[in-house]
């Protein structure tokens, strides 16, 4: 579980902290100098990093060849940077993946809620959250590519969001299209280094 002090201070101000903490369960990672690297729909195994240049050495050997995310978010490594060298240790420092991250999340849980019409009722928003969880580890909603695309005008403020109540088909109101790992890394080849790791992070409770 995450520390309440360093919620507090590093994450963004519209999310509540039960988001936060749920969110980089199913999403994230404990550790913040985890960096996970996949190509070609394949997990590759990385040496444990003990060190945040350790970490860096890894990001910046993969990026660009390979779907890279770093940190407790699992931040995706490489969008809209143009050259390895402009990644900073940031990355893989707790507050500020933290802050990034969550930050990043809060625009993407604003593109889902617009497209369900932005709604208060409390049945619809768990929907909400696990289908930007879902974009989060894909990159994708309904077509938009969630990282790229603009933060919505008037969308509806995450600390409405209460923790989700787990239900067992929670991702299964609605039909997702399935990617592929080659459609997956078109698609990173065609937005400016974007990188999504496709896998499923963390637990439920």
């Amino acid at each position: 579980m995450l520390d309440a002090a360093l919620i507090s201070k590093c994450t963004d101000p519209s999310l509540t902290s039960g988001i936060v903490e749920q969110f980089v369960e199913e999403a994230g990672s404990p550790d913040p100098l985890a960096i996970s690297v996949k190509s070609g729909g394949r997990l590759i195994l990385v040496p444990k990093q003990t060190t945040a240049d350790e970490a860096m050495e890894i990001i910046r050997q993969n990026v660009g060849q390979a779907v890279v995310r770093a940190g407790l978010t699992q931040i995706p490594v490489g969008t809209g940077v143009k050259d390895a060298s402009e990644l900073k240790p940031d990355l893989v420092d707790a507050c500020e993946n933290l802050r990034m991250g969550t930050k990043l999340f809060a625009k993407v849980m604003r593109i889902v809620a617009k497209w369900y019409g932005n709604p208060t009722a409390k049945d619809v928003l768990p929907q909400i959250f696990e289908d930007a969880v879902y974009s989060w580890k894909t990159g994708e909603f309904e077509g938009v590519q969630v990282f790229l695309a603009p933060d919505p005008d008037g969308a509806m403020k995450m600390d409405r969001v209460a923790p989700v109540e787990r239900t067992p088909v929670a991702n299964e109101a609605r039909d997702e299209p399935a990617v592929s790992p080659d459609a997956e890394e078109s698609r990173d080849a065609q937005s400016a280094g974007i990188r999504i790791d496709l896998s499923r992070i963390g637990g439920q409770k």
